[in-house]
């Protein structure tokens, strides 16, 4: 089946909380009303014919300037080798949607991430809380606004530039290399 015709029986049955399918590329996506997206994915996994049963990844995307999160659902159907991409855009402030967790297990760990990373809520979520970050940890750093504060707990988390590193090593290396062909010190001793 086509992401079109998937599409399709997303507009039969659920009409204007499904909104159009983007332009025609790789990843074509409809952008779906932050009410419905639970009884939608529950539908899309459900429906014969459809049968979406992997949840292939969910992620989110920062847009400050349309003071958007939009929520980003990769479905898949092992059965029936068809996918789609759903949307759903939440307000930046309060960015808060209900989990599918019930759909899909996959998406407790996403959910998570989504979560700590841009600072989502997923309602009715059974465990949320930061995944690769500490509990304590200020902020979400994957949005765009994030400010780091210059460290953790005593952690710098600012490093220097790596190249400045590799040829601090290398200069190292020379002086060696210098040493044991009998450079300014001498031949190497055994």
């Amino acid at each position: 089946m086509t992401t079109t015709e998937i599409h399709d029986r997303l507009k039969a049955r659920f009409g204007d909380d499904v909104g159009p399918l983007s332009e025609p590329k790789i990843d074509a996506f409809a952008v779906v009303t932050r009410e419905r997206i639970v009884e939608v994915c529950t539908f899309l996994r459900d429906e014969p014919g459809l049968e979406l049963d992997f949840l292939e990844d969910l992620t989110a995307l920062d847009w400050p300037k349309n003071n958007q999160i939009e929520v980003v659902y990769h479905l898949l159907s092992y059965r029936h080798r068809h996918s789609i991409v759903l949307k759903v855009q939440l307000d930046r402030a309060a960015p808060s949607i209900s989990t599918v967790e019930g759909v899909w297990k996959t998406a407790n760990w996403f959910e998570r991430e989504v979560y700590d990373l841009f600072g989502v809520t997923f309602a009715g979520h059974p465990d949320l809380r930061r995944i690769m970050l500490p509990d304590d940890w200020i902020g979400h750093p994957l949005r765009k606004d994030y400010q780091e504060t210059g460290g953790y707990h005593g952690f710098s988390n600012v490093r220097e530039n790596p190249l400045v590193e590799l040829k601090r090593l290398d200069d190292v290396r020379r002086a060696e290399a210098a040493k044991a062909a009998g450079g300014v010190d001498g031949p190497a001793k055994a």
